[in-house]
């Protein structure tokens, strides 16, 4: 059986969080897209000794391997600006779509979350979610995240890291971040995890019977 959920959102909204649980509470399996493009956002400014170039991103991109996925920094501040920057590149993302769309229609059911996932990836998702938190409760959620391996970080730097994230990934020409107008809204601001989670199995369940 073939079916899809697709959870987008902004950065520190829970969808990861969301989309792990959901996928092992029904046996699905999961992507996190975004991963995808912090991989491809790393490999670049490795490659290019530590700046985005269009063309050398668009090679990463058509070339990225499991072992890229692999690495240990993906998660870190920079990782996620580099992949906002890359994101933005058309041939990127037009490298990425195929990956992406066999993975959400493979047999036993799949949860991607990202950022286009139910506007641009999987349009007829059988389930949409977007997941959404304020800005402040985002900020303060990737400060406690990241602050552990760098404690001269501040909520406020994440929070204008945040902010122009959330700008780039909105105002981008292609696939803006945006809820798709069938997704039901999940926002977290006041939930507990459990509760989100929670929220986003019953929505899942409803649509299963």
């Amino acid at each position: 059986m073939a079916f899809t959920v697709a959870i987008d959102g902004p950065a520190a909204a829970g969808k990861g969080t969301i989309a792990r649980a959901v996928a092992a509470h029904f046996g699905f399996s999961h992507l996190d897209t975004g991963l995808l493009y912090r991989a491809v956002g790393m490999a670049t400014l490795d490659a290019a000794r530590g700046v985005i170039d269009e063309n050398m991103a668009v090679t990463m991109a058509k070339t990225l391997s499991e072992t890229d996925l692999a690495r240990d920094d993906l998660r870190s501040a920079r990782a996620g600006q580099a992949a906002s920057k890359v994101a933005a590149i058309p041939e990127v993302r037009s490298a990425l779509l195929k990956f992406q769309q066999d993975f959400a229609r493979r047999e036993g059911g799949a949860v991607l979350d990202g950022r286009d996932i139910g506007t641009v990836i999987c349009p007829n998702a059988e389930v949409k979610l977007f997941v959404t938190a304020s800005d402040a409760v985002r900020a303060q959620r990737r400060f406690a995240e990241l602050s552990a391996t760098n404690p001269a970080l501040t909520v406020a730097q994440v929070a204008g890291d945040l902010a122009q994230r959330d700008a780039r990934d909105a105002e981008r020409a292609i696939a803006p971040l945006q809820p798709a107008d069938d997704a039901e809204l999940l926002d977290t601001s006041t939930l507990s995890i459990a509760a989100a989670i929670q929220s986003a199995i019953a929505t899942v369940q409803k649509r299963l019977k």
